[in-house]
């Protein structure tokens, strides 16, 4: 049951939302999903094989399968949600509206910390793949890191219209460097590079699950990374063309995309390059063909599929902190726009911090953080489409869920699963994401939630709701 909160202490001016008002009617459902694939095409490239080492072949094989079956049931629950509330907050709205202020703040948080870290832990993928092109002769990654965050936080901030034809175009890129990795890695497959790891002493441990039964579950955030940042797709509602009919329509496909490109790189990529050699590999498809000139086109379109991900991914993160700010849950500078209708801060701020975050070098390590964050949020999300279902049966809805709530329930409990997965994997760094989360949770416990705007279209959306209550 939503807790009812003040919804303001503060009395917005006339222009307040003149100044965080984002351009309509850029994207169709194409474009859309153009965005969807964006998000995760570098998760095709890299970081993926790093679950290997956590629970070889068999073990990442299981969890991706698992990991497949909890984004269809999300993305097809989020489809729902997004018809019926499209706004420029995603998750952060769907659960406002379900779960009241707190809630939202907590979806809108945890969405913001794997939106922050995903970009830093790609940016590290980025500089792995040029150091191995030796490009420019550079040899030290921070000026890889530099180079990519300034450049392409300048191309958001001339506009969205522009922004998103740029990562179309980049992301097309990818796919087509995708393709020509397949053409080159089916005449190198082998069956039994899938199982060349040692066993280990494990509980369960063969060669198909090196590292026993608990290798599964310790694979599942690295599973993740295949579809990790989809569900950003509903952030760009409030710049879509009739958003309730192309978000949904634009997620699906982007989905059903994913799930082939997911298989085939985990297949592939392992079969021709062996899973002991690719487990710990910065750039796996590269090294996977060896020295070919296959190796070198992929080497090279490679960086255009991590930088379709980095380019989108910050797309995502300035959304949704624009969206929390304009509505009072964080500061209210970071949604104004410029003229562009680009919000300028809630691009800046969390790109220093993703920058800051690079100079750790560890990509796994961020992944694992990204991941964190990511999952939490499912579980939110999850909860909200039940609580709405149950709570606001007759809720106008373009597209439902087929399955209704069963569906996303089962999308909750494996989200839940993935959380305590980071926590297995690298129990520091999670931890570490666990004490942002609770300091951000305080900030607005003890400031923000006394400030809250009333007429930001999230506000409204839960007052209209509320109203609609009372009267029934």
């Amino acid at each position: 049951m939503a807790v009812k909160e003040p919804r303001s202490d503060t009395q917005p001016t006339d222009d307040y939302l003149a100044k965080r008002t984002l351009r309509s009617g850029t994207a169709g459902w194409v474009l859309l999903a153009g965005l969807g694939v964006s998000y995760v095409v570098s998760g095709d490239y890299s970081g993926w094989n790093f679950g290997l080492e956590q629970g070889g072949f068999g073990g990442l094989a299981i969890a991706a399968v698992l990991i497949a079956g909890m984004y269809l049931a999300m993305v097809l629950g989020m489809a729902e949600m997004s018809s019926a509330l499209p706004a420029a907050g995603g998750g952060y709205t769907f659960a406002r509206r379900a779960l009241g202020p707190w809630g939202g703040f907590a979806t809108g948080t945890a969405i913001l910390i794997e939106y922050a870290i995903a970009p830093a832990a790609i940016a590290t993928f980025i500089g792995a793949y040029v150091e191995s092109l030796g490009l420019f002769g550079i040899t030290d990654g921070w000026w890889v890191y530099l180079a990519v965050y300034a450049i392409f936080i300048g191309v958001h901030l001339a506009g969205v219209g522009e922004a998103l034809k740029v990562m179309f175009v980049i992301t097309a890129i990818a796919l087509v460097g995708l393709l020509i990795f397949v053409i080159a890695a089916v005449p190198m497959f082998d069956a039994a590079n899938l199982t060349d790891i040692e066993p280990t002493d494990a509980a369960g441990a063969s060669s198909f699950l090196p590292m026993g039964y608990l290798g599964i579950w310790a694979a599942v955030p690295f599973a993740i990374w295949f579809f990790l940042a989809i569900e950003g797709v509903p952030l760009a509602a409030e710049e879509a063309k009739d958003p309730a009919r192309n978000v949904p329509r634009g997620i699906i496909a982007a989905m059903a995309v994913l799930l082939v490109t997911a298989a085939a790189m985990l297949i592939l990529v392992t079969g021709a390059g062996g899973a002991d050699a690719i487990q710990s590999s910065g750039n796996p498809l590269v090294e996977a063909l060896g020295d070919s000139g296959a190796a070198t086109v992929v080497n090279y379109i490679g960086l255009a599929g991590l930088v379709a991900s980095f380019f989108s991914i910050m797309y995502a993160y300035s959304r949704q902190l624009f969206a929390l700010s304009r509505a009072g849950y964080l500061p209210k500078s970071m949604s104004v726009v410029n003229s562009r209708k680009a919000p300028t801060l809630a691009l800046i701020v969390p790109g220093v911090i993703g920058f800051a975050l690079t100079f750790t070098g560890k990509g796994s390590m961020l992944l694992n953080m990204a991941v964190f964050g990511a999952a939490l949020s499912y579980v939110l999300m999850m909860v909200s489409h039940i609580v709405l279902r149950r709570r606001e049966p007759d809720m106008p809805r373009p597209y439902r869920t087929p399955g209704g709530t069963v569906t996303t329930g089962f999308a909750l409990v494996v989200a839940a699963l993935a959380v305590v997965a980071t926590f297995l994997v690298d129990s520091q760094a999670a931890l570490w994401c666990l004490v942002v989360f609770a300091a951000f949770m305080a900030y607005f416990g003890l400031y923000s939630r006394h400030r809250l705007v009333a007429s930001s279209p999230d506000e409204e959306f839960a007052a209209l709701a509320d109203a609609e209550r009372d009267l029934e």
